[in-house]
């Protein structure tokens, strides 16, 4: 990412949210991205999943523009590239979690396996319910389940956990560390909780629309990680 900036509204309502972000992240790093609410973590992600666009600057994945792509290319982008888990869960409310999973596996050329995937979710014998039978940290796993099928290059998370309690928000970071070690997955995870920081390869701290730190991190596991 170069100079990312991004501002809504005009005259005297404009609002600048992103200041000139300048980002570099490495294949299969996961990195944790952290500020308070309204920092501009969501608006910078967005912006990465091809979802919003930027005012000004350049963002290059695997060395393409994705700043300069026409819809139809972002369209492919986001289909062949991208992941996206959200802190509300979005699953199609009459498809059970296999279905909903699958739609996911119809977007690749490539998904993993979805039986291997709904035992490693611990969801193969939920496969059947649908979404309203399920507790939050279900559906949680049914949205990853979604965003992982495709075997993306990229997974974007926002606030993965921020509406799960502790014991299975603990759970769901385990899962995207074991994702981010099995298959190689570059990670970025927006979140307002400091203590995941130290789950992460590389550290990014937001605040008012601008970078204020960027370490890379010795990282230790979830499961050492208290809050």
């Amino acid at each position: 990412m170069k100079n990312v900036k991004k501002s809504y509204g005009q005259d005297e309502n404009l609002v600048h949210v992103l200041k000139g972000i300048d980002l570099c992240l490495n294949k299969g790093e996961l990195c944790v991205m952290l500020g308070p609410s309204g920092c501009g973590k969501s608006t910078l992600l967005n912006i990465i999943g091809g979802i919003d666009s930027c005012d000004e600057g350049q963002i290059f994945v695997d060395g393409k523009d994705i700043s300069q792509m026409k819809e139809k290319d972002l369209t492919k982008y986001r289909r062949f590239h991208l992941g996206y888990i959200f802190q509300m869960y979005n699953l199609i409310p009459n498809l059970t979690v296999r279905e909903n999973i699958e739609v996911g596996a119809y977007l690749s050329d490539n998904p993993l396996d979805l039986d291997y995937l709904l035992r490693v979710l611990g969801l193969y014998e939920h496969q059947n319910k649908l979404p309203h039978e399920l507790s939050g940290g279900q559906q949680q796993r049914t949205s990853i389940g979604r965003a992982v099928i495709k075997n993306p290059e990229i997974l974007l998370c926002d606030e993965p956990t921020g509406a799960l309690d502790y014991r299975t928000s603990k759970d769901i970071l385990g899962l995207l560390e074991d994702i981010n070690e099995k298959y190689g997955t570059t990670i970025l995870m927006v979140t307002h909780n400091d203590a995941l920081a130290h789950m992460a390869d590389h550290i990014v701290r937001i605040k008012d629309g601008e970078i204020l730190s960027d370490q890379v991190n010795k990282k230790v596991s979830i499961k050492q990680i208290e809050w």
